[in-house]
């Protein structure tokens, strides 16, 4: 396995070690001792999938306030999604910044988002699946979101959205969260 920190410190693309023959294909798709050895230390308690039917569907930008924040290891396994996450730890230098990646069945890229993060996507093809194992259980009284679109973060989405959820419409800008209570260790 290989980690390689994104342009967000914490934030991780992973990219697993991939065995072929001519049967098909083996990997590990996570790993407690390859992620403590690559500095990831991890224990995941829910594994979540989802499908979207159609190209251009947003999910996102979702989080999980404290007590019941989420760090999240994320796969594409059919398909392709352009994968964001955004620092919402108030007092981070890297505050409202954020990071992405493209993940594809084909490249079986993951995406790591710790704790104090924002995380969103957008489908790129159409049938999409995504995988995510989250290191805490859904709580929805913790349950936030921010705009997709919010112009202080300015993500750059390779394409419009078609379908967003009436809860990520209604989304507030990162500047109007002040229920946000994540620290900021230096």
């Amino acid at each position: 396995m290989k980690a390689m920190e994104t342009s967000l410190k914490g934030v991780f693309l992973i990219e697993p070690q991939v065995f072929g023959d001519a049967r098909g294909w083996f990997m590990e798709s996570w790993s407690k001792r390859k992620f403590e050895d690559a500095g990831l230390p991890v224990e995941f308690l829910q594994d979540n999938q989802s499908f979207s039917a159609q190209k251009g569907t947003l999910r996102g930008l979702h989080y999980q306030l404290n007590p019941m924040a989420q760090a999240k290891l994320l796969r594409c396994t059919r398909g392709r999604i352009f994968d964001v996450a955004v620092d919402i730890r108030k007092g981070s230098p890297q505050y409202g910044k954020w990071a992405s990646a493209e993940l594809t069945a084909e490249n079986k890229r993951q995406l790591f988002i710790p704790r104090g993060f924002a995380h969103g996507f957008i489908t790129l093809t159409d049938d999409v699946e995504v995988q995510y194992k989250a290191d805490n259980y859904y709580a929805p009284e913790c349950d936030g979101n921010i705009r997709w679109d919010d112009p202080a973060i300015g993500i750059h989405w390779p394409i419009a959205p078609v379908i967003l959820s009436d809860k990520d419409k209604a989304a507030p800008l990162l500047a109007e969260r002040t229920e946000l209570n994540f620290t900021y260790d230096k």
